[in-house]
């Protein structure tokens, strides 16, 4: 990959999500999507690999350690997207394996992963899920040793990967540290739940990007049959991540003090 092409931006398939990114990702670049179980991981993930195809004309490779293929052809389709039809096209590979296997193959010159990727062309990988990398090492030093080698092994074809990591607490608050592979990738996208107005909702923050700039907001989102739809800032909420965001006291301040003014402006009426 030149260095013309380094600079280039693609698409995660989101337009607003390109937006917070600042034009999105860069081409050859490694997106990490953080997130609790049926936060919208995979969903994100297929939108990036689906619109790649639909909008961009890349080929892209879904690689899945934990969802048997039909279970994401199901998914894909209740998003809008047709896989099947995709596969039909040879525009998209799935592989359903083990992290062990994978690994083995993605380091070996001529293996899986390279033929993959020299038949299909491919342009973009989904990998979901890299926590199931944790089978392959216990050591927290050599862990680390096989993420890095794992990237780089994908890397080495200038795809443009997308990696989904399971984030054991549902809410809570959010440690950069936690997040074992952060220092590899060069985007980090959270995604979490939260409470609000006694309802559960779905949060997306930006939390790292290197090189570039990028949206710093936290953002409501939704899943939708025509993929993720993101929308405004919680402006009027703090402790957003915590799971339980509060109004701010300014808000909160105006909201009772103003209902009191109002309330006597009225009884003085009457």
């Amino acid at each position: 990959m030149g260095e013309k092409e380094l600079r280039e931006r693609t698409s995660t398939g989101n337009n607003k999500l390109d937006s917070m990114m600042e034009g999105g990702p860069l081409r050859g670049s490694v997106t990490l999507v953080i997130g609790a179980p049926g936060t919208g991981k995979t969903c994100l993930g297929l939108e990036f690999i689906a619109r790649g195809i639909l909008e961009l004309d890349e080929p892209g490779l879904i690689v899945t350690f934990e969802h048997f293929p039909k279970k994401l052809l199901r998914d894909a389709n209740s998003l809008g997207f047709d896989l099947e039809e995709m596969e039909r096209n040879g525009m998209l590979r799935i592989l359903f394996t083990s992290p062990e296997i994978f690994f083995e193959q993605a380091q070996a010159p001529g293996g899986l992963l390279d033929t993959m990727v020299q038949e299909l062309g491919a342009k973009r990988i989904l990998i979901d899920s890299i926590s199931h990398l944790e089978r392959l090492a216990r050591d927290p030093v050599k862990l680390r040793e096989v993420a890095f080698a794992f990237i780089n092994a994908l890397l080495r074809h200038g795809l443009t990967v997308m990696v989904t990591q399971e984030d054991p607490d549902i809410t809570g608050d959010m440690a950069a540290a936690q997040y074992g592979i952060s220092y590899l990738v060069d985007t980090v996208v959270v995604l979490r739940y939260v409470e609000l107005d006694s309802k559960v909702s779905r949060a997306l923050l930006i939390l790292k990007q290197r090189a570039s700039a990028h949206d710093k907001s936290i953002r409501e989102f939704k899943i939708t049959n025509k993929g993720l739809s993101i929308g405004e800032p919680f402006s009027d909420r703090e402790g957003v991540l915590s799971g339980a965001p509060r109004k701010k006291e300014i808000e909160a301040f105006m909201e009772v003090f103003g209902k009191k003014a109002k309330s006597s402006v009225k009884g003085e009426v009457d």
